[in-house]
């Protein structure tokens, strides 16, 4: 597959998503997109609509649900649900909300008030451990929500339960939804918290596809009683050029005069 293709067409998908609803955080996003490409293009996740049920199944929590326009593009060009369904995004009856619930084929839990991921993932790897069961549990949250108290009681469950089957993600932007992390409750030194808290850490581009997948592979298969987590460095409103690493850019749609331009760098 062409991935830097498929980046393209799905940030093209998102953007025009919301810009037809009105609605949307597109910043956010656009973000984790490469992520998310990785994990279900990449065959890290083995999931199809056909195992979407399946007990044995790996688990994809969005635990910063906002930036859920990147996995309805996913889901929809997966063919989990018809694409017509991006187009009714956030409308009256539409099965697609401004936060993922577990209505959606192929979403696990609703998501969007921010913390709450991490926890429930830590429950399904204990799940799996307990049972004796293979599959693993990969977890997708934002760095402003690492600012949040229940991540780190999370962390400090899942290093005392040894959840090697437990796959965190950090789509570290730098940026909250107002300012920058670091203004508001510093994250910083990030990796050394994590190693403090028992995890086995890694860091990353996480606009690498390849990359990407490379490591996803390689953590799915190491089994030494510690939790992972990826520290994937990124840049909010990655592809076009206004939002880029912007804190005025989280809630905000492109004006009449800025949407052409916003295509135009994205082509």
């Amino acid at each position: 597959m062409n991935f830097n293709k498929k980046t393209k067409e799905l940030r093209n998908k998102i953007l025009r998503t919301a810009i037809q609803a009105g609605k949307g955080h597109v910043p956010p996003a656009f973000s984790w997109l490469e992520i998310g490409i990785a994990l279900f293009y990449g065959k890290i996740l083995n999931l199809s609509p056909k195992t979407k049920k399946n007990k044995l199944r790996n688990r994809f929590l969005l635990s910063k649900g906002h930036g859920c326009l990147a996995l309805y593009t996913i889901l929809s060009d997966l063919n989990f649900f018809s694409k017509k369904e991006l187009d009714k995004f956030a409308g009256d009856g539409s099965l697609l909300a401004g936060h993922p619930d577990e209505q959606i084929p192929g979403v696990e839990i609703a998501s969007g008030s921010l913390g709450h991921g991490l926890g429930v993932g830590c429950g399904m790897a204990l799940s799996a451990k307990i049972n004796k069961e293979k599959w693993n549990t990969f977890i997708v949250m934002g760095d402003g929500e690492c600012q949040e108290g229940s991540i780190w009681e999370a962390l400090l469950f899942a290093s005392k339960h040894k959840l090697d089957n437990l796959i965190s993600i950090v789509d570290r932007n730098k940026l909250g939804s107002t300012d920058f992390t670091e203004n508001n409750a510093p994250l910083e030194p990030l990796k050394k918290k994590f190693i403090d808290f028992g995890l086995e850490v890694h860091e990353i581009n996480g606009h690498n596809v390849l990359s990407l997948i490379k490591l996803f592979k390689k953590l799915i298969k190491k089994k030494n009683n510690k939790p992972k987590i990826v520290i994937c460095n990124t840049v909010k409103g990655k592809g076009v050029s206004f939002m880029e690493n912007s804190k005025f850019w989280h809630h905000q749609l492109p004006t009449k005069s800025q949407v052409q331009k916003a295509y135009d760098e994205l082509r």
